[in-house]
């Protein structure tokens, strides 16, 4: 995990471009200038501004315009027939887009799980936006370690 922010909004909606520009800044503390080439989200993190601006500074956006329950019942949302979810829809259902987005699930949904089922972390135990941001980035630079320490013992007995 790159970046690790909290927000009070429950809805991802409105945070894409601030989590990406946390995940540069964070790259950037540890030298690293190139900048990300393709961004992959979830469907509440859909902002088409925000995802202009991104793709504007060079970054592949890629984001399923409808969630999952949409095109199992009601279908695509009013109005968004035409522009850019249409084309969103288009290079998610092409075999490369479909292969890029693939992959969003096991990286980012395996995070989650770790944290939350694994290690038994679903649920802030301090109060205040500071203390629970210090919890999350806890939890998440504990993932990380014991990540690259699972790396590095598999590397060593191989």
């Amino acid at each position: 995990m790159i970046a690790a922010e909290i927000t009070v909004e429950s809805p991802d909606f409105g945070h894409l471009e601030g989590i990406a520009d946390a995940a540069q800044a964070e790259l950037e503390k540890v030298g690293v200038e190139e900048k990300a080439k393709v961004l992959l989200a979830d469907a509440g993190y859909w902002h088409q501004e925000q995802m202009e601006r991104i793709v504007s500074r060079g970054t592949q956006v890629l984001i399923p315009p409808d969630a999952d329950r949409r095109k199992r019942g009601t279908g695509p949302r009013p109005n968004w027939n035409r522009g850019m979810p249409v084309f969103m829809r288009r290079v998610l259902a092409g075999e490369p887009g479909r292969a890029f987005y693939r992959k969003r699930q096991g990286m980012v949904e395996a995070v989650f799980g770790d944290i939350k089922f694994n290690r038994g972390i679903d649920r802030f135990l301090r109060r205040g936006r500071s203390a629970v941001h210090s919890e999350w980035r806890l939890a998440t630079a504990g993932h990380n370690l014991l990540k690259l320490h699972k790396h590095r013992m598999a590397a060593a007995t191989s």
